[in-house]
Parts: C-alpha cells; sequence; structure tokens
C-alpha cells in the first residue's frame, strides 16, 4: 500500500471518530509513522486530504454500486429497490469508517464554504438516491409499483434507509434487525394502491 492511501485510511478512521477540527496533522503523522512534510507534499493542507477522502469515498461507493447492479439480474423494478436497499445497509457495515464520516456535521459545515466539498456530498447522495430513482421507474414500467412520483420517492426512501443507517453509525439501533421492516415499508410507499 502506498503512503499517500495510509494517510488517507487513517485519516478517515480519525476524521470519522474525532471530526475534522479535532484532527490534528501532528496525530495523522504519529499514528502513520509518516513525517508532517510528506502528508503536506501528498495533500497540500487537512482540508485537501478530506476532500480527497469524501472523492475517493464517492468513486469507491459508486463503482460497488455499479458493479453490484451489473451483476445481477432483477425480474422487477421492486426487487431492484429491495435489493438496493440491502445493498446499501451492506455498504454501510463494510465502509463503516466512511459512513461516520459522512454522517458527522463536519463535512456538511465544510460543505457551506468549500463549493468542492459540496460538489462531493451531493455526487454521493445524487448517485444513491438515484439507484433507488431507476428502480422505481423500471417498477412502473413493469408494473411491479405504482403511479408514485419517482425522484421525490426515491428521495423519500433514500432518507429512511439512511437515517436507518445513522442509527446504526451511532450504535442507537442494529439496522440489520430493522432491514425486514424497512423494506417492508417501502414495499407499502411503492405499492399500486
Amino acid at each position: 500500500m502506498s503512503k499517500k492511501k495510509d494517510i488517507m485510511d487513517v485519516a478517515t478512521r480519525l476524521f470519522s471518530q474525532r471530526g475534522f477540527r479535532e484532527t490534528s496533522m501532528a496525530d495523522l503523522s504519529k499514528l502513520t509513522g509518516v513525517a508532517q512534510g510528506t502528508i503536506f507534499y501528498h495533500f497540500e493542507n487537512k482540508e485537501k486530504l478530506f476532500l480527497s477522502i469524501l472523492e475517493e469515498f464517492k468513486d469507491d461507493i459508486t463503482r460497488e454500486f455499479e458493479r453490484y447492479i451489473a451483476g445481477r439480474t432483477f425480474e422487477t423494478g421492486l426487487e431492484m429497490m429491495e435489493d438496493a436497499i440491502s445493498f446499501y445497509l451492506y455498504l454501510a457495515g463494510a465502509m463503516e469508517d466512511r459512513f461516520l464520516l459522512l454522517h458527522r456535521h463536519d463535512a456538511y459545515e465544510l460543505a457551506r464554504v468549500n463549493p468542492v466539498c459540496r460538489k462531493h456530498l451531493e455526487s454521493i447522495y445524487s448517485c444513491l438516491s438515484d439507484i433507488f430513482e431507476q428502480a422505481i421507474i423500471r417498477g412502473q414500467e413493469d408494473g411491479s409499483v405504482g403511479p408514485v412520483p419517482a425522484k421525490k420517492t426515491a428521495l423519500i426512501i433514500f432518507a429512511m434507509v439512511d437515517g436507518l443507517v445513522r442509527f446504526n453509525t451511532y450504535s442507537l439501533y442494529d439496522a440489520g434487525a430493522l432491514s425486514n421492516e424497512l423494506i417492508e415499508s417501502c414495499r407499502r410507499i411503492l405499492s399500486k394502491q
């Protein structure tokens, strides 16, 4: 693994556990065993390091979902939605530090003043809600989903799924224990009534 990747991995863990403001470059240097000058050589400053982590997360989550969707066949759009929800819950567990980083307030504070940060956050959320929207549209085409506004309904479902992930991230509830109820609620939202 390269020094740059090592720095990003340790920084992700520190930012997710301590927050952006509370993570010092000195702590990062100590934990990685890399001189601060080397960290600044690769990233210029702490903000650019944080943005690099968000960009990598965006690329990774997009790639993971594309790989997942491409490798599966779905009989219906509703089935695609259910699988996308399950896969999102799986990814949140597999990428726990990055989801915790995404759920910390620091990223949104930075996004208020940094358009690159805002763009990365929007890209991450757009990628995820677009997958849900595609499933709804497909379901409307095949008759498994009722006449709901696709984009708005996708955002509502995404908010429900991500809310459950946040509960899990902050150890309030076990997302896995509520996943069946979540999927059943989504079925009711998408039903043809």
